[in-house]
């Protein structure tokens, strides 16, 4: 391999590592957002509204964690919206990638943004900051 090979792997190296450092810090934190829906949530209840993918495991591990939360906490539902089939929605919301979750709060704001897989902790915590 000549220098021009060893500059471009390192380069290469350099670029996978500071993307997974970015990926790393931003995946599963929710964040505030405002904005308004009104027809993609349960009224009266915090929805916590799921875009995924057929094929994406964090989909999936997103899935569980929400319909747990669901489950589990009195005035909160889960809808699932399959990102490809509802291409115009996903383009008004700015979803980029799966799985993006929404919080919306009852009157049908969205009060939180989260990209990537989440965890319990992560998704009570947001659902406790509306309560608030």
């Amino acid at each position: 391999m000549g220098l021009t090979g060893l500059l471009v792997a390192v380069f290469v190296l350099l670029a996978a590592t500071a993307f997974g450092a970015y990926r790393k810090a931003t995946d599963g934190k929710v964040r505030s957002v405002s904005g308004s829906i009104s027809h993609l949530h349960e009224p009266g209840q915090i929805t916590l509204l799921q875009f995924s993918s057929a094929f994406c495991a964090p989909c999936r591990a997103t899935r569980v964690v929400c319909a747990e939360i669901a489950r589990t906490t009195p005035a909160v539902a889960h809808l699932e919206i399959d990102a490809e089939s509802q291409l115009d929605t996903v383009r008004a919301l700015g979803i980029r990638r799966t799985p993006t979750l929404l919080i919306i709060a009852p009157d049908g704001e969205i009060v939180g943004r989260a990209e990537g897989a989440l965890t319990l902790a992560q998704v009570r915590t947001a659902i406790g900051a509306v309560h608030a």
